[in-house]
């Protein structure tokens, strides 16, 4: 599909789903002058309705229900606070997926598995965390491969949200891919950046339209953030990448995407851990700011009476220094029975207990409806320390959710590094083979080295792993060289080699060596050595042992 030749709507997305996504990514980014302009009257600006469109749809009731769409009374500040929950569990979805790289093997050839290992190192594992927070916050992102040879000498992985991309989806399978950018806006003149992957090559066009519409179709160079890219494109706009495997993969959070699953152009598409938990996010605020606002009320006030200030003269006013320490007594005649001469000191209460327990409960019950266990996020934690067994028992739920995770981004992972590597032979001329590699996602929670020398032990007393697997499980990141070296010192300093002691010298002797005479016989009659069973020849077959 070429890009767009004519207005349009954009994005060309049904409105629900515009508007989800522009939620999560609100709740997300946890600004609250933004989550007040999202749910009250201002807003609306980041859907794909005006002010007058939902007031005729109903959704303005709607959203003023909520207590972030509730206006400030006029004349006082915004006293709303946010708890940033949401971020707080997309963070930590990344955390478990990415907290170690993954390892990525290349089987037959070394130069390539040398260039997939610095890859790693030189970025990679990073936009996978980035991917992975991004995908948990707004339902799914891309990994798409860039090159710019006047930035890096080799190419490298880029991340985009699935909110501003139109993919194609054929049974869940990517055939291409429309990312899109705001690159500038002047008032209500936008320009946006479209960019188009498909098997071979990458279509780029810029476009001149609305908050809310594409427009038209401009040259590449109207704007500086393009312009760079008008010297390599063809008259079609396309950049022709030398291979045939599409340059982008899509990494879906979780499917299916239960809010949209009814609606044909985006039933692929994975859904948000923030689904369906946007009214708990609201609550915990609304708690948040409850227990706020007790602290501030709940400040120790004086009432002064008049006769107690420091009047600064005419049209000046008065004031009272609750500071002082010594005061003259005041010149005027008590009245019998009225307090109007005395210090009044209010205190309201602070409402701890009642504001912790609501909280807590509120939040507990966001992270479990995301998937995740109360165990990963602090609740109902006594302090002690739990080896690594016990943390997988206690946080069963959040590494269920790690491992539905895992199946989504493993295929993206081999995909994305294949077009790497084509990129990298074909356009930067690097002796790779394009191959798709195998993935292991490491464990998240490491155990640790005395739980591991247990389990190793007792490996050992049942004989149930050898001296090389004892090294590997005791330090999985070596590789072979240094897991090789590290056995032959272990049976050398425990007197476990297998050389013959008689040997002097480096030079053993190769193949099966023939068993001692002197200890060893063979059948009678068949002194060629031929096989059969092996007779003993000590002291009891000589007769000298006990009767």
């Amino acid at each position: 599909m070429p890009l767009p030749t004519a207005d349009m709507a954009w994005p060309p997305l049904d409105h629900r789903v515009i508007t989800a996504m522009a939620d999560w990514s609100t709740w997300w980014a946890g600004d609250p002058i933004e989550l007040a302009e999202r749910y009250g009257l201002y807003g609306m600006r980041h859907g794909a309705m005006s002010r007058e469109e939902p007031r005729a749809r109903g959704l303005l009731g709607w959203a003023q229900r909520w207590w972030w769409g509730a206006r400030t009374a006029p004349g006082e500040q915004l006293t709303k606070y946010h708890l940033p929950v949401a971020g707080d569990l997309a963070r930590v979805s990344a955390d478990l997926l990415f907290s170690e790289p993954p390892a990525l093997h290349i089987d037959d050839s070394m130069t390539t598995q040398t260039a997939v290992d610095n890859l790693i190192d030189d970025g990679l594992h990073v936009a996978f965390l980035e991917g992975a927070e991004l995908a948990a916050a707004v339902g799914g992102c891309y990994l798409r491969v860039v090159w710019d040879d006047s930035v890096r000498d080799t190419p490298w992985i880029d991340v985009v949200g699935q909110d501003t991309a139109i993919p194609d989806l054929v049974a869940g399978v990517l055939k291409g891919v429309t990312f899109w950018t705001e690159v500038q806006r002047q008032g209500q003149i936008v320009w946006r950046h479209l960019e188009r992957h498909e098997p071979g090559r990458i279509l780029h066009g810029l476009y001149q339209g609305t908050p809310t519409n594409l427009g038209q179709a401009v040259p590449l160079a109207d704007v500086e953030q393009t312009a760079g890219l008008a010297d390599q494109a063809n008259a079609e706009g396309a950049i022709l990448t030398g291979i045939d495997t599409l340059t982008a993969a899509y990494v879906p959070n979780m499917r299916p995407a239960r809010a949209w699953r009814h609606i044909p152009a985006v039933n692929g598409w994975g859904r948000s851990d923030f689904q369906s938990l946007e009214s708990t996010f609201d609550a915990i605020d609304e708690v948040y700011s409850s227990w706020m606002r007790d602290i501030r009320i709940g400040k120790g006030r004086i009432i002064v009476p008049q006769g107690y200030l420091d009047q600064h003269g005419p049209g000046r006013g008065a004031s009272w220094n609750e500071d002082r320490e010594v005061y003259s007594t005041v010149n005027a005649l008590p009245r019998s029975g009225d307090g109007g001469m005395q210090l009044t000191s209010t205190q309201f209460a602070i409402r701890y207990q009642e504001h912790t327990a609501t909280l807590t409960d509120l939040m507990e019950h966001a992270v479990r409806l995301a998937g995740y266990s109360g165990a990963t996020f602090g609740f109902a934690q006594d302090g002690s320390a739990m080896t690594a067994t016990e943390i997988r028992s206690r946080e069963r739920r959040s590494m269920t959710t790690r491992a539905r995770k895992t199946l989504y981004w493993g295929p993206a992972v081999r995909s994305i590094v294949l077009a790497w590597l084509g990129i990298a032979q074909a356009k930067f001329g690097m002796q790779v083979k394009p191959c798709e590699p195998s993935v292991e996602f490491r464990d998240s929670v490491a155990p640790a080295p005395q739980e591991l020398a247990q389990t190793a032990q007792l490996l050992r007393a049942a004989e149930a792993i050898s001296t090389d697997q004892v090294v590997r499980l005791v330090h999985p990141d070596w590789d072979e060289d240094q897991t090789a070296d590290e056995v032959i010192r272990i049976q050398g300093e425990y007197g476990r080699s297998l050389a013959d002691p008689t040997q002097v010298g480096d030079e053993q002797p190769a193949g099966p060596q023939p068993l001692d005479p002197q200890l060893y016989g063979t059948y009678p009659g068949e002194p060629d050595g031929d096989e059969g069973p092996i007779v003993p020849m000590g002291p009891a077959a000589a007769g000298g042992g006990s009767k």
